[in-house]
Formats: structure tokens, sequence, C-alpha cells
């Protein structure tokens, strides 16, 4: 291998991890945007914050949008949440499968069949990782709270 492979390398390994390649692109990347799904965002935090590639969401409930408390049926809970997760996700330009981690709180274990059953058909192949814990109480008589990590990563074309 030549000495002048070396910067090619480098290169190539920074546009498959999605690093910036200039310092430009590194101030770019530090920029930051805020999204809500709602037409009145809360006022003591965003629905997900995006930073370069990465895009971090808060917290976030499957509430029934008539009532703002949690459905009578868990699954249905599981179905609004998920879908409120993917309008999050979507309205800050990424998909469902750039989620790389997951964490969901839950009110009662027994309940993860019913979350899975509706989670696993929001993915296409593998899923991101992903945690279940245990909670006592969430907001507003949920059952479910899931906050996310998603990265978004250019594909390399030769």
């Amino acid at each position: 291998m030549s000495s002048s492979a070396g910067p090619f390398l480098l290169a190539l390994v920074a546009l498959a991890l999605g690093l910036p390649l200039s310092e430009g692109s590194a101030e770019r990347s530090a920029e930051r945007s805020y999204f809500a799904r709602l037409a009145t965002p809360s006022t003591t935090s965003s629905d997900a914050v995006r930073t370069g590639n990465t895009l971090y969401l808060a917290g976030q409930l499957g509430l029934d949008p008539a009532t703002g408390a949690a459905p009578a049926q868990a699954v249905t809970e599981a179905r609004l949440l998920m879908e409120g997760v993917e309008r999050t996700v979507a309205g800050a330009g990424f998909r469902m499968d750039d989620l790389v981690a997951v964490t969901v709180f839950s009110t009662d274990a027994d309940l993860n069949g019913t979350f899975n059953a509706v989670y696993q058909s929001y993915f296409h192949g593998r899923y991101p990782a992903r945690s279940y814990v245990g909670a006592t109480h969430l907001l507003h008589g949920a059952h479910f709270e899931v906050a996310a990590i998603a990265v978004r990563t250019g594909h390399l074309q030769l």
C-alpha cells in the first residue's frame, strides 16, 4: 500500500461512519434542531432534538388525544405510542429503522408481550438495541413510555 492511500482510506472510513470530512462540516453537524409533535409544544422539553446525524427522542406516551389519558386497552396505548414515535422520527427526517437505541418504561412487566406485538410491526429487519425498564408510575396513568436515539447514516456510493 502506498502512502497516498492513507488519506483516501481515512476519508472512506469517515464517510462510512457518517463523520464530517472538513472543519465546516463539523460546525454544521453541531447545529441543533428542535421538534414538537403537537401544535403547542411543551414548555419544559422538546419531543426530539437533532444534532448532526443523531436524533434524541424524549420520553413519549401513547395518550388518547380526546381524553389526554392512557386508553383502557394496553394494546391501543402501545399503538398510539408507536404512532407518535414514528411521527416524531419522520418529522425530523428520519425513519424508524434509523433508531439505534430504545428504552421502554412500563408499569407492568406482564405487558411486555402486548407491547412487543405492536412494537415489532414498526421495523423492517433488525431491531434497535432495547431496554425494558419497570416503573411504578408514569404520567397520565400510562402503562408505557418510550425514549430513543436515532442515527441517520449516509450510504457509501462507489
